[in-house]
Protein backbone atom coordinates (compact mmCIF):
# COMPACT_ATOMS: atom_id res chain seq x y z
CA UNK A 1 0.00 0.00 0.00
CA UNK A 2 1.27 3.46 -0.90
CA UNK A 3 0.41 6.57 1.09
CA UNK A 4 1.45 10.17 1.34
CA UNK A 5 3.93 9.46 4.14
CA UNK A 6 6.12 7.21 1.95
CA UNK A 7 8.51 9.91 0.75
CA UNK A 8 8.92 11.42 4.22
CA UNK A 9 9.56 7.98 5.69
CA UNK A 10 12.19 7.24 3.04
CA UNK A 11 13.98 10.52 3.75
CA UNK A 12 14.02 9.74 7.46
CA UNK A 13 15.39 6.28 6.72
CA UNK A 14 18.23 7.68 4.60
CA UNK A 15 19.01 10.20 7.35
CA UNK A 16 19.20 7.40 9.93
CA UNK A 17 21.60 5.52 7.67
CA UNK A 18 23.78 8.57 7.12
CA UNK A 19 24.21 9.57 10.76
CA UNK A 20 24.02 6.15 12.33
CA UNK A 21 26.19 4.14 9.97
CA UNK A 22 28.96 3.88 12.57
CA UNK A 23 26.56 2.84 15.33
CA UNK A 24 24.38 -0.25 14.74
CA UNK A 25 22.07 0.70 17.61
CA UNK A 26 21.33 4.04 16.00
CA UNK A 27 20.63 2.35 12.69
CA UNK A 28 18.21 -0.09 14.34
CA UNK A 29 16.60 2.74 16.30
CA UNK A 30 16.17 4.74 13.11
CA UNK A 31 14.57 1.83 11.31
CA UNK A 32 12.17 1.22 14.21
CA UNK A 33 11.30 4.92 14.34
CA UNK A 34 10.60 5.03 10.63
CA UNK A 35 8.44 1.90 10.89
CA UNK A 36 6.41 3.39 13.75
CA UNK A 37 5.95 6.63 11.81
CA UNK A 38 4.88 4.76 8.69
CA UNK A 39 2.31 2.67 10.56
CA UNK A 40 0.99 5.76 12.36
CA UNK A 41 0.58 7.66 9.10
CA UNK A 42 -1.17 4.69 7.51
CA UNK A 43 -3.62 4.43 10.42
CA UNK A 44 -4.36 8.17 10.29
CA UNK A 45 -4.99 8.10 6.54
CA UNK A 46 -7.16 5.01 6.89
CA UNK A 47 -9.23 6.65 9.66
CA UNK A 48 -9.70 9.86 7.68
CA UNK A 49 -10.78 7.99 4.56
CA UNK A 50 -13.17 5.70 6.41
CA UNK A 51 -16.84 6.71 5.82
CA UNK A 52 -18.41 8.48 8.77
CA UNK A 53 -21.04 5.78 9.08
CA UNK A 54 -18.33 3.19 9.66
CA UNK A 55 -16.58 5.44 12.18
CA UNK A 56 -19.82 5.95 14.11
CA UNK A 57 -20.61 2.23 14.06
CA UNK A 58 -17.16 1.48 15.46
CA UNK A 59 -17.63 4.09 18.20
CA UNK A 60 -21.05 2.68 19.13
CA UNK A 61 -19.61 -0.83 19.37
CA UNK A 62 -17.22 0.29 22.11
CA UNK A 63 -20.07 0.81 24.60
CA UNK A 64 -22.28 -1.79 26.28
CA UNK A 65 -25.16 0.66 26.71
CA UNK A 66 -25.97 4.22 25.75
CA UNK A 67 -28.73 6.82 25.48
CA UNK A 68 -29.74 8.38 22.19
CA UNK A 69 -31.00 11.78 23.32
CA UNK A 70 -33.29 13.86 21.13
CA UNK A 71 -33.85 17.58 21.52
CA UNK A 72 -36.74 18.88 23.66
CA UNK A 73 -40.19 18.34 22.12
CA UNK A 74 -38.75 16.08 19.39
CA UNK A 75 -40.06 16.39 15.83
CA UNK A 76 -40.06 13.67 13.13
CA UNK A 77 -36.49 14.50 12.07
CA UNK A 78 -35.19 14.01 15.62
CA UNK A 79 -37.24 10.87 16.26
CA UNK A 80 -36.26 9.33 12.92
CA UNK A 81 -32.58 9.89 13.64
CA UNK A 82 -33.06 8.50 17.13
CA UNK A 83 -34.55 5.18 16.03
CA UNK A 84 -32.03 4.82 13.20
CA UNK A 85 -28.97 5.36 15.41
CA UNK A 86 -30.49 3.05 18.02
CA UNK A 87 -30.90 0.35 15.37
CA UNK A 88 -27.30 0.82 14.20
CA UNK A 89 -26.06 0.49 17.78
CA UNK A 90 -28.13 -2.62 18.40
CA UNK A 91 -26.63 -4.32 15.33
CA UNK A 92 -23.25 -4.22 17.09
CA UNK A 93 -24.63 -5.47 20.40
CA UNK A 94 -25.05 -2.15 22.22
CA UNK A 95 -28.13 -1.69 24.38
CA UNK A 96 -29.93 1.59 23.63
CA UNK A 97 -32.56 3.74 25.34
CA UNK A 98 -34.27 6.55 23.41
CA UNK A 99 -34.94 9.59 25.60
CA UNK A 100 -36.11 13.20 25.26
CA UNK A 101 -37.04 16.24 27.33
CA UNK A 102 -40.19 18.30 27.02
CA UNK A 103 -43.37 17.01 25.43
CA UNK A 104 -44.62 15.48 22.21
CA UNK A 105 -47.80 17.41 21.47
CA UNK A 106 -47.77 18.49 17.83
CA UNK A 107 -50.27 16.28 15.96
CA UNK A 108 -47.62 15.38 13.36
CA UNK A 109 -45.16 14.38 16.08
CA UNK A 110 -47.73 12.34 17.96
CA UNK A 111 -48.80 10.58 14.77
CA UNK A 112 -45.17 9.80 13.94
CA UNK A 113 -44.61 8.27 17.37
CA UNK A 114 -47.86 6.28 17.37
CA UNK A 115 -47.79 4.96 13.80
CA UNK A 116 -44.16 3.81 14.04
CA UNK A 117 -44.82 2.47 17.57
CA UNK A 118 -41.80 4.17 19.14
CA UNK A 119 -40.65 3.49 22.69
CA UNK A 120 -39.39 6.82 24.02
CA UNK A 121 -38.67 7.79 27.61
CA UNK A 122 -39.02 11.29 28.99
CA UNK A 123 -36.22 13.02 30.95
CA UNK A 124 -36.80 15.74 33.54
CA UNK A 125 -33.49 15.54 35.39
CA UNK A 126 -30.01 14.36 34.49
CA UNK A 127 -30.47 11.44 36.90
CA UNK A 128 -33.28 10.14 34.66
CA UNK A 129 -30.81 9.28 31.93
CA UNK A 130 -30.61 5.51 31.44
CA UNK A 131 -26.85 5.45 30.76
CA UNK A 132 -23.80 7.66 31.11
CA UNK A 133 -22.88 7.48 27.43
CA UNK A 134 -24.97 10.02 25.52
CA UNK A 135 -25.41 10.36 21.77
CA UNK A 136 -27.11 13.59 20.67
CA UNK A 137 -29.16 13.63 17.48
CA UNK A 138 -30.61 16.72 15.75
CA UNK A 139 -28.98 19.05 18.31
CA UNK A 140 -25.45 19.55 19.56
CA UNK A 141 -25.87 20.90 23.09
CA UNK A 142 -27.92 19.03 25.75
CA UNK A 143 -30.81 21.15 27.02
CA UNK A 144 -34.35 21.11 28.32
CA UNK A 145 -33.91 19.37 31.69
CA UNK A 146 -32.21 19.99 35.02
CA UNK A 147 -28.51 19.15 34.99
CA UNK A 148 -28.26 19.01 31.20
CA UNK A 149 -25.31 21.44 31.28
CA UNK A 150 -23.23 18.77 33.05
CA UNK A 151 -23.45 16.29 30.18
CA UNK A 152 -20.45 15.66 27.94
CA UNK A 153 -21.84 13.89 24.85
CA UNK A 154 -20.06 10.82 23.52
CA UNK A 155 -21.21 11.57 19.96
CA UNK A 156 -23.05 14.40 18.19
CA UNK A 157 -24.97 14.17 14.89
CA UNK A 158 -26.67 17.40 13.83
CA UNK A 159 -27.44 19.88 11.07
CA UNK A 160 -28.00 22.94 13.27
CA UNK A 161 -25.39 25.61 14.01
CA UNK A 162 -23.77 25.52 17.44
CA UNK A 163 -20.56 24.80 19.28
CA UNK A 164 -21.44 21.44 20.80
CA UNK A 165 -19.17 18.49 20.00
CA UNK A 166 -18.90 14.82 20.90
CA UNK A 167 -16.09 13.25 22.87
CA UNK A 168 -15.24 10.66 20.20
CA UNK A 169 -17.50 11.48 17.23
CA UNK A 170 -18.90 14.73 15.82
CA UNK A 171 -20.75 15.18 12.53
CA UNK A 172 -22.35 18.60 12.03
CA UNK A 173 -23.45 19.61 8.55
CA UNK A 174 -25.23 22.95 8.67
CA UNK A 175 -25.69 23.01 4.91
CA UNK A 176 -28.01 20.00 5.13
CA UNK A 177 -31.73 20.51 5.42
CA UNK A 178 -32.35 17.56 7.73
CA UNK A 179 -30.41 15.45 10.20
CA UNK A 180 -32.18 12.42 8.73
CA UNK A 181 -30.22 12.97 5.53
CA UNK A 182 -26.93 12.55 7.40
CA UNK A 183 -28.11 9.36 9.07
CA UNK A 184 -29.46 7.93 5.80
CA UNK A 185 -25.99 8.47 4.30
CA UNK A 186 -24.47 6.40 7.11
CA UNK A 187 -26.57 3.38 6.16
CA UNK A 188 -25.92 3.90 2.46
CA UNK A 189 -22.17 4.06 3.11
CA UNK A 190 -22.39 0.87 5.17
CA UNK A 191 -24.15 -0.94 2.33
CA UNK A 192 -27.50 -1.37 4.10
CA UNK A 193 -30.32 -2.47 1.80
CA UNK A 194 -33.70 -0.75 2.45
CA UNK A 195 -36.39 -3.40 2.71
CA UNK A 196 -40.04 -2.62 1.97
CA UNK A 197 -42.93 -3.64 4.26
CA UNK A 198 -43.84 -6.68 2.12
CA UNK A 199 -40.31 -7.78 1.23
CA UNK A 200 -38.49 -10.73 2.70
CA UNK A 201 -35.09 -9.48 3.96
CA UNK A 202 -32.15 -11.09 2.13
CA UNK A 203 -30.32 -13.61 4.29
CA UNK A 204 -27.04 -12.47 5.81
CA UNK A 205 -27.44 -8.97 4.31
CA UNK A 206 -27.26 -5.75 6.32
CA UNK A 207 -30.74 -4.29 5.88
CA UNK A 208 -32.53 -1.07 6.72
CA UNK A 209 -36.00 -1.97 8.06
CA UNK A 210 -39.07 -0.38 6.51
CA UNK A 211 -40.14 1.52 9.63
CA UNK A 212 -36.75 3.23 9.85
CA UNK A 213 -36.60 4.00 6.12
CA UNK A 214 -40.12 5.45 6.35
CA UNK A 215 -39.21 7.53 9.39
CA UNK A 216 -36.02 8.90 7.83
CA UNK A 217 -37.79 9.83 4.60
CA UNK A 218 -40.49 11.70 6.48
CA UNK A 219 -37.83 13.33 8.67
CA UNK A 220 -36.30 14.75 5.50
CA UNK A 221 -39.68 15.81 4.13
CA UNK A 222 -40.83 17.52 7.31
CA UNK A 223 -37.64 19.54 7.82
CA UNK A 224 -37.47 20.68 4.17
CA UNK A 225 -41.18 21.27 3.53
CA UNK A 226 -41.31 18.26 1.25
CA UNK A 227 -37.99 19.03 -0.44
CA UNK A 228 -38.91 22.63 -1.31
CA UNK A 229 -37.06 24.67 1.32
CA UNK A 230 -33.56 24.62 2.80
CA UNK A 231 -32.48 21.38 1.18
CA UNK A 232 -29.42 20.46 -0.87
CA UNK A 233 -28.59 17.70 -3.35
CA UNK A 234 -27.95 15.31 -0.45
CA UNK A 235 -31.65 15.38 0.53
CA UNK A 236 -32.71 14.16 -2.93
CA UNK A 237 -30.02 11.48 -3.00
CA UNK A 238 -30.96 10.22 0.47
CA UNK A 239 -34.66 10.19 -0.45
CA UNK A 240 -33.93 8.13 -3.56
CA UNK A 241 -31.90 5.68 -1.46
CA UNK A 242 -34.63 5.33 1.19
CA UNK A 243 -37.58 5.08 -1.19
CA UNK A 244 -37.31 1.33 -1.78
CA UNK A 245 -37.97 0.63 1.88
CA UNK A 246 -40.80 3.12 2.48
CA UNK A 247 -44.21 1.99 3.71
CA UNK A 248 -46.46 4.35 1.72
CA UNK A 249 -49.53 3.62 3.85
CA UNK A 250 -47.73 4.57 7.07
CA UNK A 251 -46.14 7.57 5.39
CA UNK A 252 -49.54 8.91 4.34
CA UNK A 253 -50.97 8.47 7.84
CA UNK A 254 -48.03 10.35 9.39
CA UNK A 255 -48.22 13.17 6.85
CA UNK A 256 -51.96 13.72 7.20
CA UNK A 257 -52.89 13.54 10.92
CA UNK A 258 -56.02 15.08 12.34
CA UNK A 259 -55.69 18.65 13.60
CA UNK A 260 -57.07 19.83 16.95
CA UNK A 261 -59.55 22.68 17.19
CA UNK A 262 -57.02 24.75 19.18
CA UNK A 263 -54.40 24.57 16.43
CA UNK A 264 -56.94 25.79 13.87
CA UNK A 265 -57.97 28.58 16.25
CA UNK A 266 -54.37 29.71 16.77
CA UNK A 267 -53.75 29.73 13.03
CA UNK A 268 -56.88 31.83 12.53
CA UNK A 269 -55.81 34.22 15.29
CA UNK A 270 -52.37 34.68 13.74
CA UNK A 271 -53.91 35.66 10.42
CA UNK A 272 -56.67 37.95 11.68
CA UNK A 273 -54.71 39.69 14.46
CA UNK A 274 -51.36 40.07 12.70
CA UNK A 275 -49.53 43.38 12.59
CA UNK A 276 -47.81 44.13 9.29
CA UNK A 277 -45.05 46.66 8.74
CA UNK A 278 -43.75 46.68 5.22
CA UNK A 279 -43.23 43.05 4.24
CA UNK A 280 -42.89 41.77 7.83
CA UNK A 281 -45.70 40.39 10.00
CA UNK A 282 -45.72 39.78 13.76
CA UNK A 283 -48.53 38.43 15.90
CA UNK A 284 -49.09 37.63 19.56
CA UNK A 285 -51.67 34.83 19.61
CA UNK A 286 -52.07 35.08 23.39
CA UNK A 287 -52.55 32.20 25.81
CA UNK A 288 -52.58 28.61 24.56
CA UNK A 289 -52.14 25.08 25.88
CA UNK A 290 -50.31 23.58 22.88
CA UNK A 291 -47.04 25.37 22.15
CA UNK A 292 -46.63 23.37 18.93
CA UNK A 293 -49.42 25.50 17.45
CA UNK A 294 -46.99 28.46 17.31
CA UNK A 295 -44.72 27.19 14.48
CA UNK A 296 -47.78 25.94 12.60
CA UNK A 297 -49.31 29.40 12.82
CA UNK A 298 -46.04 30.91 11.56
CA UNK A 299 -46.11 28.55 8.58
CA UNK A 300 -49.68 29.59 7.84
CA UNK A 301 -48.90 33.30 8.08
CA UNK A 302 -46.11 32.93 5.51
CA UNK A 303 -48.75 32.18 2.88
CA UNK A 304 -49.96 35.79 2.94
CA UNK A 305 -49.24 37.69 -0.24
CA UNK A 306 -46.60 40.39 0.17
CA UNK A 307 -45.23 38.99 3.44
CA UNK A 308 -41.60 37.83 3.38
CA UNK A 309 -40.87 37.24 7.09
CA UNK A 310 -43.15 36.44 10.02
CA UNK A 311 -42.84 35.94 13.76
CA UNK A 312 -45.60 34.46 15.91
CA UNK A 313 -45.45 34.22 19.68
CA UNK A 314 -47.79 33.12 22.45
CA UNK A 315 -47.81 32.24 26.11
CA UNK A 316 -48.09 28.78 27.60
CA UNK A 317 -47.97 28.81 31.41
CA UNK A 318 -44.89 30.86 32.39
CA UNK A 319 -43.12 30.84 29.04
CA UNK A 320 -43.43 32.74 25.79
CA UNK A 321 -42.88 30.54 22.76
CA UNK A 322 -41.61 32.21 19.60
CA UNK A 323 -41.43 30.95 16.03
CA UNK A 324 -40.27 32.76 12.90
CA UNK A 325 -40.13 32.09 9.18
CA UNK A 326 -38.34 34.02 6.42
CA UNK A 327 -37.98 33.93 2.66
CA UNK A 328 -36.37 37.38 2.68
CA UNK A 329 -32.64 37.46 1.89
CA UNK A 330 -32.28 40.46 4.19
CA UNK A 331 -33.49 38.50 7.23
CA UNK A 332 -31.59 35.66 8.87
CA UNK A 333 -34.44 34.51 11.08
CA UNK A 334 -32.34 32.62 13.62
CA UNK A 335 -30.04 35.60 14.21
CA UNK A 336 -32.95 38.05 14.23
CA UNK A 337 -34.77 36.15 16.99
CA UNK A 338 -31.54 35.80 18.93
CA UNK A 339 -31.04 39.57 18.82
CA UNK A 340 -34.68 40.23 19.75
CA UNK A 341 -34.31 38.41 23.09
CA UNK A 342 -30.64 39.03 23.81
CA UNK A 343 -31.28 41.40 26.75
CA UNK A 344 -33.88 39.18 28.43
CA UNK A 345 -32.48 36.99 31.24
CA UNK A 346 -33.05 33.29 30.67
CA UNK A 347 -34.29 33.74 27.10
CA UNK A 348 -33.01 31.49 24.36
CA UNK A 349 -33.56 31.81 20.60
CA UNK A 350 -31.84 30.97 17.34
CA UNK A 351 -32.08 28.85 14.22
CA UNK A 352 -31.39 28.86 10.51
CA UNK A 353 -31.68 31.67 7.96
CA UNK A 354 -35.16 30.55 6.93
CA UNK A 355 -36.62 29.49 10.26
CA UNK A 356 -36.01 29.99 13.95
CA UNK A 357 -37.59 29.71 17.36
CA UNK A 358 -37.10 30.47 20.99
CA UNK A 359 -38.45 30.61 24.52
CA UNK A 360 -38.68 33.52 26.92
CA UNK A 361 -39.44 33.16 30.64
CA UNK A 362 -42.27 35.59 31.26
CA UNK A 363 -40.94 36.55 34.70
CA UNK A 364 -37.52 37.44 33.27
CA UNK A 365 -39.06 39.32 30.40
CA UNK A 366 -41.20 41.37 32.77
CA UNK A 367 -38.12 42.33 34.80
CA UNK A 368 -36.18 43.20 31.67
CA UNK A 369 -39.01 45.32 30.35
CA UNK A 370 -39.38 47.19 33.60
CA UNK A 371 -43.14 46.78 33.63
CA UNK A 372 -45.01 47.97 36.69
CA UNK A 373 -47.42 45.68 38.45
CA UNK A 374 -46.06 42.62 36.66
CA UNK A 375 -47.85 43.41 33.39
CA UNK A 376 -46.49 42.14 30.10
CA UNK A 377 -45.91 44.79 27.43
CA UNK A 378 -46.91 43.27 24.13
CA UNK A 379 -46.10 46.52 22.37
CA UNK A 380 -42.47 46.65 23.54
CA UNK A 381 -41.81 43.03 22.64
CA UNK A 382 -43.48 43.34 19.24
CA UNK A 383 -41.53 46.52 18.50
CA UNK A 384 -38.32 44.75 19.47
CA UNK A 385 -39.06 41.91 17.03
CA UNK A 386 -39.74 44.36 14.19
CA UNK A 387 -36.47 46.16 15.00
CA UNK A 388 -34.59 42.85 14.84
CA UNK A 389 -36.19 41.93 11.52
CA UNK A 390 -35.18 45.31 10.14
CA UNK A 391 -31.64 44.97 11.47
CA UNK A 392 -32.06 47.92 13.84
CA UNK A 393 -30.87 46.10 16.99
Amino acid sequence: MQFRGDQSAQRLFRTAQLYGSDDPLLVVGGIVGVAVLAVSLWLVVRWIRRPKGARLKRALAKRDELVVLMHPNPDPDAMACGIAIAYLAETVGTEVTLQYAGQIRHQENRAFRTILDLELERVEHVTDLAASTIVLVDHNTPRGFDGSERIEPYAVIDHHPGNGTGEVFTDKRTNYGACSTIVAEYFDDLGATPVGPDEVPPEDDFVLPSDIATGLLYGIQSDTKHLTNGCCAAEFEASAYLYRGVDEHRLDRIANPQVSAEVLEIKSRAITEREVRGSFAVCNVGALSNADAIPQAADELMHLEGVTAVVVYGRREDTLYISGRSRDDRVHMGKALQMAVTDIPGADAGGHARMGGGQVPVESAVVAGGMEGGLWSEREFTDGIFDALNGNV
